[in-house]
Parts: structure tokens; C-alpha cells; sequence
């Protein structure tokens, strides 16, 4: 072999020592020793309360359709809306399995809207908005319906 060949291998495994060396964690150098590295000095991330979504609100004219209490509401938690009747009935199915009583309106427009609260005062509506959202995250685009009269 040649000088040159005797002198490469050589350099080779020095570099491939020198690297074994930091695979088992030999580093002459620990951050413990870091005048720069203190237990108390771990940065504080201050936690922000995450943002409530707006309440998103429209005034509509409705009528009850398929419940045989017709008493019309000013204040509707809606947490579907539907073109077509068949699909709003199955998402109310869907709805009681989960726990609500659902009810369905129709607006002056065709469109079915399911209701799962309706209140003659806003805020125990916008409430129990509050509380879907908190308990039910797929939830979270509920929104309020005001009958208009």
C-alpha cells in the first residue's frame, strides 16, 4: 500500500473513535456544568386561556315541525341545519343516542334547523351553547336562533 492509502485509513479511524465516543455520551462537556443552566431558570410558559368562539347569531321566522308541543320559543340552540326533512329527522335519531331531546324547526326559507334547547330569555341559551361546546368538542359550531315573530 501506498503512503497515501496508510495515511486516509488512519484519519478514518480516528474520526470514527472520536465519533463512538459521542454515541455513548463521553461529551467532556455537561449542560449541569453550564454556569448559563440552572434548575430555577427553566422558562415559564404562562398557559392563555383559550378564546371563546363568537356566538354566531341569526333571527329567523320558524314553526315547530315534528313535536307535539307546538309552543314557539324566542331563543333556539341549533346545532344542525338541513335541506331535506329525512336528513334532519336522522340527525335528530343521531341526537337522542347522544343524550339530547332534539326538536325540528322549519324556517320561512325550507331550511329544517334542529333545535336541542329553546328558552324565552337569551342567556340561559347562550349558556347552555357554552356548555356544548365545553362538553362536546364536534359541537362547537352550535349556534342561536331568534324566532321572529
Amino acid at each position: 500500500m501506498r503512503f497515501s492509502t496508510y495515511f486516509t485509513f488512519f484519519i478514518t479511524l480516528i474520526v470514527l473513535a472520536s465519533c463512538s465516543s459521542l454515541n455513548k455520551g463521553t461529551s467532556s462537556f455537561d449542560d449541569s456544568d453550564s454556569p448559563y443552566v440552572s434548575e430555577n431558570t427553566k422558562p415559564k410558559v404562562k398557559e392563555q386561556p383559550t378564546p371563546k368562539k363568537a356566538i354566531v347569531v341569526k333571527e329567523e321566522k320558524v314553526k315547530v315541525v315534528d313535536n307535539t308541543n307546538k309552543e314557539v320559543f324566542k331563543y333556539y340552540v341549533i346545532i344542525g341545519s338541513f335541506k331535506v326533512l329525512e336528513n334532519a329527522k336522522n340527525y335528530k335519531t343521531q341526537l337522542i343516542e347522544e343524550g339530547f331531546t332534539p326538536v325540528l324547526l322549519e324556517n320561512e326559507n325550507g331550511l329544517y334547523r334542529v333545535s336541542v334547547s329553546a328558552y324565552n330569555d337569551e342567556q340561559p341559551a347562550r349558556d347552555k351553547i357554552g356548555s356544548i361546546r365545553s362538553k362536546f368538542e364536534k359541537y362547537n359550531d352550535v349556534w342561536l336562533l331568534i324566532s321572529k315573530k
